[in-house]
């Protein structure tokens, strides 16, 4: 099941419905273009809270999933501590698998 996590994300950013970064992230989070959240299990504590506050601030669900290194990996780039998805078809898709695993 994991892998189908990490593939939708992938499937997300070749079809240009995924942003990645910190600020990329708090900007689409603001904007009210993200749909999910997902926060590595290893980022640092205070990217953890910024985007804890920021999702429930705006109703965007935010989860805790994989590790800088499987999230960067996912997406074909470096170490992504948070990306966001931003189209509401992929994102239901992730949260219904990630929902699947009691994350």
């Amino acid at each position: 099941m994991q892998n189908k996590i990490f593939s939708t994300i992938g499937i997300s950013m070749k079809a240009g419905k995924l942003v990645s970064g910190e600020s990329m992230v708090e900007q689409a989070v603001r904007d009210g273009k993200a749909v999910l959240v997902i926060v590595a299990e290893d980022a640092s504590a205070n990217t953890k809270k910024l985007f804890s506050d920021k999702c429930k601030f705006y109703d965007i669900p935010k989860y805790e999933y994989g590790t800088k290194e499987e999230l960067g990996r996912a997406i074909g780039k470096e170490f992504r501590a948070s990306i966001a998805i931003v189209d509401a078809g992929l994102a239901k898709n992730i949260e219904q698998e990630l929902k699947n695993m009691n994350i």
